[in-house]
C-alpha cells in the first residue's frame, strides 16, 4: 500500500511539475502580436529576391532576415503578387533564433509582373516580464516576359493592365463603401511598406513603427489566414487584389480595401496603435 501512494504522490508532483512548466513557458503564438519597439534592437540583414531561373519558366522566391541577436519568437510574412493579384504566401516561425528564410519556386506559363513583399518580425521577452517587438520590411519585383521581340513594350503593357486592374477594383471599393479619399491618404501596399521603412508622412518614427506592427498584426489575422468578410466567414486570399492602405488625415484610424477572387470588394478597419 505504500508503494502506491508513493507511485501515486510521485504522478501528482509530476503533473504538478508539468503543470507550472506549462504555465511559465506558454506556447509561442504563430500569430504576428505587435508590442512596443525596442529602438536598441535592429535587423542585420532584411532580403526578398526574385529570380528567373534557367529551368524553363520557373521563379526562385527567396526571403531572409537576420536580427542582430536570438529572440523569443521571429516570424516573417511574405506576399507574392501577379499582375496585381496574390499569387502565393509564405509564413514561418521559429523559437530562441536570430536567423529565418524561406523560398519557394513558381511555375509561369506566361508574361507576368511580380511583387514580393516580405514583413520581417521578432518579439522579444525581457526581464519582469516586459515584452518588446522589432520588425523590417524588405520587396523586390520583377517582369517575367515570354519570348518576344519586344520587351520593354511587354513591361509596360503589364504596368498598363496591372494598374488599370486595381484602380478598377479600388475605386469599387471606394463607391461600395462611400470612402471620401479627401479624408485619407492612400497607398498601395507596396508603396505603404516603401514609405514606411523610414517614416510614414506627418507620423514620427515610434508612430510610424506602431502603424506598422498593428497593420501587418491585423493583415495576417484578417487577411493573410483568410480575408474576413462582413458576414463573419473568411475567403482564402489568393486571387485578391493587393491591398490599398488608406491612413486618414485626422490619424484616428487606418483602411485595407482589397477584392477577393470572387470580386467582393472588402475593408478592414484599424484603430490607430490598435486592432479594430
Amino acid at each position: 500500500m505504500k508503494k502506491i501512494y508513493l507511485v501515486l504522490g510521485i504522478l501528482i508532483l509530476t503533473i504538478l511539475a508539468f503543470g507550472i512548466y506549462q504555465y511559465t513557458n506558454p506556447k509561442a503564438q504563430e500569430s504576428i502580436t505587435y508590442f512596443p519597439i525596442d529602438p536598441n534592437v535592429t535587423f542585420k540583414t532584411a532580403q526578398t529576391k526574385l529570380t528567373v531561373m534557367k529551368q524553363a519558366n520557373t521563379i526562385l522566391w527567396k526571403e531572409h532576415s537576420t536580427l542582430d541577436r536570438k529572440a523569443y519568437l521571429r516570424q516573417d510574412a511574405a506576399l507574392l503578387y501577379a499582375n496585381g493579384r496574390l499569387l502565393e504566401t509564405l509564413w514561418n516561425w521559429k523559437q530562441n533564433t536570430a536567423v529565418l528564410e524561406q523560398e519557394r519556386r513558381i511555375k509561369l506559363d506566361k508574361s507576368t509582373f511580380l511583387q514580393a513583399i516580405t514583413f520581417h518580425h521578432a518579439e522579444l521577452h525581457e526581464k519582469e516580464d516586459k515584452i518588446f517587438s522589432s520588425h523590417e520590411m524588405s520587396s523586390d519585383q520583377i517582369y517575367f516576359i515570354t519570348d518576344t521581340p519586344d520587351q520593354e513594350k511587354s513591361k509596360k503593357q503589364l504596368d498598363q493592365q496591372t494598374e488599370r486592374m486595381l484602380q478598377l477594383s479600388w475605386n469599387k471599393g471606394l463607391r461600395h463603401f462611400a470612402i471620401n479619399l479627401k479624408n485619407y491618404h492612400a497607398f498601395p501596399l507596396s508603396q505603404f511598406n516603401q514609405l514606411a521603412k523610414e517614416v510614414l508622412p506627418g507620423f514620427t518614427k515610434s508612430e510610424t513603427g506602431a502603424i506598422v506592427g498593428n497593420l501587418w498584426e491585423g493583415l495576417y489575422k484578417n487577411y493573410i489566414l483568410g480575408i474576413k468578410k462582413a458576414d463573419g466567414t473568411s475567403e482564402n486570399p489568393k486571387g485578391s487584389t493587393l491591398p490599398l492602405i488608406l491612413i486618414a488625415t485626422d490619424k484616428t484610424h487606418l483602411l485595407v480595401l482589397t477584392e477577393t477572387a470572387s470580386g467582393e470588394s472588402i475593408l478592414l478597419r484599424q484603430m490607430m496603435g490598435a486592432v479594430d
